[in-house]
């Protein structure tokens, strides 16, 4: 660093300055650092912009099942929550497609069928689609009511949630 006047030497100075480069990553990692975490806390949901498509059974379509009493199958198989994650890595269906397809009774907590979505994919499931009734959709006025009047339905019909 020189200090005083030229001095009679035209001596550039190569030297790079560092300071404003070293500002804007320390603001860029805070900010990073704070939206990070905000990220990761959450099941991804992308509602359909239309009606539900008609979801052919024949297809062999992995399709986990939970009843009103919160009890599991995978197709015609029984399974326990606590093998939940490991039988949903093991299957091949749901490992070659990557996909599986939730069928959830109506009356079941809306928390117990997002720790289904979220048990699949940790268990490495890449799409998770809820299943609905095929039947039509349920009268909007019905759901202005309290919730004791509302009753289930049924469920059948495609609607994507990746």
């Amino acid at each position: 660093m020189q200090v005083g006047g030229s001095g009679g030497t035209d001596d550039l100075n190569s030297e790079i300055n560092v300071t404003p480069l070293v500002d804007v990553m320390l603001v860029l990692l805070v900010i990073f650092m704070i939206t990070a975490p905000m990220l990761n806390t959450g099941v991804d949901v992308n509602l359909p912009q239309a009606p539900a498509q008609e979801l052919d059974q024949a297809d062999g379509k992995p399709i986990l099942s939970i009843d009103r009493e919160r009890r599991l199958r995978l197709g015609e198989r029984a399974l326990t929550w606590v093998t939940l994650q490991d039988v949903l890595q093991s299957d091949s269906k749901v490992q070659a497609g990557q996909e599986l397809y939730i069928e959830a009774d109506e009356a079941l907590p809306y928390g117990v069928v997002v720790t289904a979505m979220a048990t699949a994919k940790s268990a490495g499931v890449e799409k998770v689609m809820m299943l609905t009734d095929p039947s039509g959709q349920r009268p909007l006025a019905e759901l202005d009511q309290p919730a004791s009047s509302n009753a289930p339905a049924a469920q059948g019909t495609a609607a994507d949630d990746e």
